[in-house]
């Protein structure tokens, strides 16, 4: 079988995945999204399956180009018939929050209320409407990247006359209402192959808005996360986590929503409003990192169930199938 390509460009979330791929022999190449390129004209490429981990994020790590420069590899592959995991359509949803609350509204799912922006002079009138404290968040972000919360409207024209509030790399943002989760957590439910795979709880202060699963290094009980399965440069952020079950309806809209967004490996978060007991659903990853210490937290290792479905998906391709 001709190799996997594993596109990423973070030096640490994704050394889980290689060791599984190493254990069980299975040849991978990887390529840096940031420094790449590619002919028009190209013959079909010669490996069997692409996966693209490309992370919103990477314009914090000096790799914004990276991010644009995806979209149109991935289309570019897709029209070559490669098998692509988490392609075209998954990473346009992965780069716009915007896009993320319009499929939700389309579907019928709740989210947070919220506007969108193009300029900082329209904060204030996106405002209107929405009950405070509310969030500016950047269109594309990533780890938490991109968000300001303001508890009242002159704070927000404070920022605006100040100059203060930064729209991200597209120039693009949500103008959103703040949700008080109630229990002091948010969950986040892990998705593979358009599937329900595992959900955690994620215990917060809610000031802090890098909730990333791959930088949690403790449980509720607190006992520490085996450090090497954390990101090196995940931060000592004090979250907590832990294993949870989500109730029929929320994994039936989970699987509805990452399947419209043709996401095959992803996470969606969501939290219980305080103020209402409403579940709104906020956000839809596209680049998921499994929880830190896995096997500890959850049970077992959803590295091996991703590989399994790697391997599977690689079989289809018709040029692969005498290899089945």
């Amino acid at each position: 079988m001709k190799p996997f390509v594993i596109s990423h460009e973070h030096p640490d979330w994704f050394k889980p995945l290689l060791a599984e791929l190493e254990k069980r022999g299975i040849a991978y190449e990887t390529v840096n999204p940031v420094k790449h390129h590619f002919a028009i004209e190209e013959k079909k490429p010669a490996f069997s399956l692409f996966f693209n981990r490309m992370s919103p994020s990477a314009y914090l790590r000096d790799g914004v180009q990276g991010m644009f420069y995806t979209l149109n590899y991935l289309k570019h592959l897709e029209n070559h018939g490669i098998r692509v995991i988490n392609g075209y359509k998954a990473f346009t949803y992965e780069t716009s929050k915007a896009l993320q609350l319009i499929l939700l509204q389309q579907l019928g799912i709740a989210y947070p209320k919220a506007h969108v922006v193009n300029h900082v002079s329209q904060i204030e009138a996106a405002a209107g409407g929405l009950r405070f404290p509310i969030v500016v968040k950047a269109n594309i972000g990533g780890s938490g990247a991109g968000i300001e919360k303001f508890n009242s409207l002159e704070e927000v024209r404070t920022a605006v006359n100040n100059n203060s509030i930064d729209l991200g790399v597209d120039h693009t943002a949500l103008v959103q209402e703040f949700i008080p989760a109630r229990g002091g957590y948010i969950t986040r439910v892990e998705t593979l192959g358009g599937k329900y795979l595992y959900a955690i709880r994620v215990y917060t202060t809610g000031e802090s808005f890098n909730l990333c699963p791959a930088d949690i290094c403790q449980t509720t009980g607190g006992q520490e996360l085996v450090r090497n399965a954390c990101a090196l440069d995940a931060p000592k952020n004090g979250l907590k986590v832990e294993a949870y079950t989500p109730p029929a309806e929320v994994i039936r809209n989970i699987e509805t929503i990452v399947q419209n967004a043709g996401i095959d490996v992803g996470g969606i978060e969501y939290i219980i409003d305080d103020r209402d007991g409403e579940i709104l659903y906020y956000d839809v990853n596209a680049l998921s990192n499994f929880v830190a210490d896995a096997v500890n937290v959850i049970g077992f290792n959803p590295h091996e169930r991703l590989v399994d479905f790697l391997e599977q998906q690689a079989v289809k391709q018709p040029e692969n199938l005498a290899l089945a």
